[in-house]
């Protein structure tokens, strides 16, 4: 697991504001149409201005990290603007540096360049092998460099270096970490291997023509570079850092554009991006907002660490000085100016990796050193172990679990001799509390086992032995006994419950004489135990009383009352609360209505005793109404 380490920068900060830089590309032949000039200027390095569109005569001035005029070379931008991060890299750190703008303002050529002025990116990855082949000479660590690229089109991600594959998905680890699975990684171990796989990969990006930009991009591209570096020494820490270099497509004006058809397709889904990485941007600097939209879009799900993040961000906000740009330029220039604004937490992630110790056998030759007839003994006693378990039918299950047992041990062992001193101690209690579950398991299956013979040699004696059952009935049959059960605590708790051997059609509801004649039984049974059988007597001779047409009367008004009763009147019924009326109305909207009022039973937490206590008490009530 990735492990935070606060940058351990010169100034001792733990967090980093994104920094944005503008260019200004040069004019693209007639100044413009109606000869006025330029509507933006640069007033120095970090200050720039833009005609008021409300008021002609006045202007409205920014200010950013850094400004980059017309006649600013590739090699400036990139020592002043994007250099400074590069080195946070090989730290265990990401940054991250993309391009944004209008389309026609330049941020191709910013990002890529051309052989006689590469761009930032061929310069950024020749300044990354530079520096691991400086740190390799100072210092004791093995770095490895990587690369893969892909581009957003139509919000589907696709693998540049791959072009036959398919739509990615985007995912995030535990650690909140950004992955694309499937994505092709590839192994650089120079500039030159880099170019051989860069530059086929780029023609693979989707471009196209319109009315502002002859090869406009029509797809947001994103490439990787990621670093890795491994201690030679132990405990051999290994911190990885990640580069994301970003080409973003431009903002585009359909109607400026001519765009039709799929161009138009494809400009609706490059807009929607832009604007939900607008949207992000407020969100981060309003301060109150309870959810950044990084998942509305696949952009700003790639940009997420890039935006708020862990992660140092250099933004190239790319304008042009003609007029019929004027709108793009100044909302690029007011997002650049909120965009500044974002805080990010960087952070090195370092793993530590676990060296492999043969942590048995040392212990073993330690302890023959100490005693030499030990060793033997042992050996013996687990080869007679192991040839009494193997005899047992038991054994061969517990010799399955021994291979994924002492793999578990072992593990926990390596783990405490990695560790300190001071966590030796916590070590050693999750051993002995393994060891312990361990032989509660296998106390647990030699139980279930016992059990389980036991129950065939019942199943196997059932027709020999008699219907009633007293202390000597197994615990898995005590279900099957309860009908032969003395009725004792009925007669007394409940006396309106019918016992078990009684079907629940015969009940009927009792004229109202009966229910002293059952007061008067229940004073008899707090003084005389009835025997056994005596109870189900006086039911029957309570039952002979029973009247047919009022019993189904009354049945019927209950059934009713199920099927069509509010939660006012089904808690209106007896032994029904909130709880169980609820279930009733849940049940009938799932499973329709109730055909009889033994259904009951197939609500939860009905069971049959409530179900028939429920008819009793009811059918009564109904009686006494």
């Amino acid at each position: 697991m990735a492990q935070r380490v606060a940058v351990s920068d010169g100034s001792h900060k733990k967090t980093t504001r994104v920094r944005v830089a503008v260019r200004l590309r040069p004019c693209m032949g007639k100044e413009d149409e109606k000869d006025e000039g330029p509507c933006v200027r640069g007033l120095d390095s970090q200050n720039l201005e833009i005609v008021n569109w409300r008021n002609a005569t006045e202007s409205v001035k920014y200010h950013f990290d850094a400004f980059h005029g017309e006649q600013t070379t590739q090699q400036e931008v990139f020592v002043s603007s994007v250099k400074p991060t590069l080195p946070h890299i090989l730290n265990g750190q990401n940054a991250s540096v993309f391009a944004y703008g209008p389309t026609g303002a330049g941020k191709t050529h910013t990002m890529l360049g051309c052989p006689e002025q590469p761009g930032v990116i061929p310069r950024a990855v020749r300044a990354i092998f530079n520096l691991v082949k400086a740190k390799k000479e100072d210092e004791g660590w093995d770095y490895s460099i990587g690369m893969s690229y892909l581009e957003i089109y139509n919000e589907k991600v696709l693998d540049l270096l791959s072009p036959s594959s398919q739509d990615l998905p985007i995912r995030e680890d535990k650690d909140k970490n950004i992955l694309i699975p499937g994505l092709t990684h590839t192994t650089i171990d120079s500039f030159s291997d880099f170019d051989k796989h860069f530059v086929p990969a780029s023609l693979n990006r989707t471009t196209a023509s319109t009315k502002l930009n002859q090869r406009s991009s029509r797809s947001h591209a994103i490439l990787l570079i990621k670093v890795v570096r491994t201690q030679r020494a132990p405990p051999r820490r290994q911190q990885t850092g990640k580069l994301y270099l970003v080409d973003l497509a431009g903002s585009e004006d359909n109607r400026r554009t001519g765009n039709q058809g799929i161009r138009l397709k494809e400009s609706g889904a490059i807009n929607l991006s832009l604007f939900t990485l607008s949207k992000v941007v407020d969100s981060l600097n309003s301060g109150t907002a309870i959810r950044v939209p990084y998942r509305d879009s696949k952009l700003t799900r790639l940009l997420q660490d890039s935006l708020g993040g862990s992660a140092h961000s250099v933004m190239i906000t790319n304008i042009a000085p003609e007029y019929k740009y004027y709108f793009d330029t100044f909302s690029a220039l007011n997002f650049a100016a909120k965009s500044k604004l974002i805080v990010n937490k960087p952070f090195t992630r370092e793993t530590v990796a676990v060296p492999v110790l043969p942590v048995k056998r040392a212990r073993e030759d330690h302890q023959a050193r100490g005693s030499g007839t030990e060793p033997q003994k042992k050996k013996q006693k687990e080869e007679r172990k192991t040839e009494h378990d193997g005899s047992s039918p038991s054994g061969h299950i517990h010799s399955l679990s021994e291979p994924s047992v002492m793999d578990r041990l072992i593990a926990l062992e390596k783990l405490m001799m990695s560790c300190k001193d001071k966590d030796r101690l916590g070590m050693l209690k999750d051993v002995a509390q393994s060891r312990k579950e361990i032989q509660e398991l296998k106390e647990k299956q030699m139980e279930f086992e016992s059990k389980a013979v036991l129950f065939s040699r019942l199943a196997g004696e059932k027709s020999k032995q008699e219907p009633a059952f007293k202390n000597n009935v197994a615990p898995l049959q005590r279900k099957q006994s309860t009908a032969t059960k003395p009725n004792k605590q009925q007669a007394v708790v409940q006396p309106l419950q019918v016992s078990q051997l009684q079907p629940l059609q015969q009940l009927a509801v009792v004229k109202k004489q009966s229910v002293c004649v059952k007061k008067k039984e229940r004073k008899l049974s707090d003084q005389v135990e009835l025997p056994d059988g005596k109870e189900n007597i006086m039911n029957d001779g309570w039952e002979s009383q029973l009247d047919t047409s009022v019993l189904e009367q009354s049945r019927q008004k209950i059934l009713q009352v199920l099927n069509s009763g509010s939660l006012k009147e089904l808690k209106g019924l007896q032994q029904i609360g909130d709880k169980k009326a609820k279930l009733i109305l849940g049940w009938r909207e799932i499973h329709g209505h109730f055909t009889k009022l033994e259904d009951l039973e197939k609500v939860e937490s009905m069971t049959e005793k409530r179900v028939s206590s429920f008819m009793k008490a009811n059918l009564l009530s109904a009686m006494g109404k």
